[in-house]
């Protein structure tokens, strides 16, 4: 087992060396963010897939608050606040202000259509965050995990 402190060794960085073309993902947190995606894109685009749960009920149908209701109600639900679950932290506001969020998100969803599946924690139940890697026979987990972010990642200070 080898501790990783994201100061003297970074978890992309561990990533990046893991993640090999055809590896499988899977990944549960709280949030996932295109700028974790940007940082590593190169690696990403060669996965065959990533499965990733949302460690909360996140994009969940019955939790929708736009949805029509029987009653009448009206509300102003800040896009931010409603996906900041994609956005990433408040510590990723760096990387918001060099004003290439749009292009990162454009290609982050075309990769996201082709190889992501999500899925969220409905039960209630806690559930341990972590991030597993499988290459061919082999496997690498990473835990405990926050969320998917460049703060997460090492890359950002949080």
């Amino acid at each position: 087992m080898r501790i990783i402190d994201n100061i003297n060794d970074l978890l992309g960085d561990d990533l990046k060396s893991t993640i090999k073309p055809g590896a499988k993902l899977k990944i549960a947190a709280s949030c996932f963010s295109i700028y974790a995606y940007e940082a590593l894109k190169e690696e990403l685009e060669q996965i065959e897939s990533l499965e990733f749960v949302f460690t909360s009920p996140t994009f969940v149908e019955s939790e929708v608050t736009d949805k029509l209701s029987k009653q009448k109600r009206e509300f102003f639900i800040p896009k931010e606040q409603r996906e900041k679950s994609f956005y990433g932290t408040e510590f990723e506001i760096q990387l918001k202000n060099k004003l290439t969020q749009k292009a990162i998100a454009r290609e982050c969803a075309d990769w996201i259509r082709r190889k992501v599946e999500f899925r969220s924690n409905t039960t209630g139940a806690p559930m341990q965050q972590l991030a597993a890697v499988q290459v061919s026979e082999e496997q690498a987990v990473y835990q405990p995990l926050n969320g998917f972010s460049a703060v997460d990642l090492g890359y950002q200070k949080g």
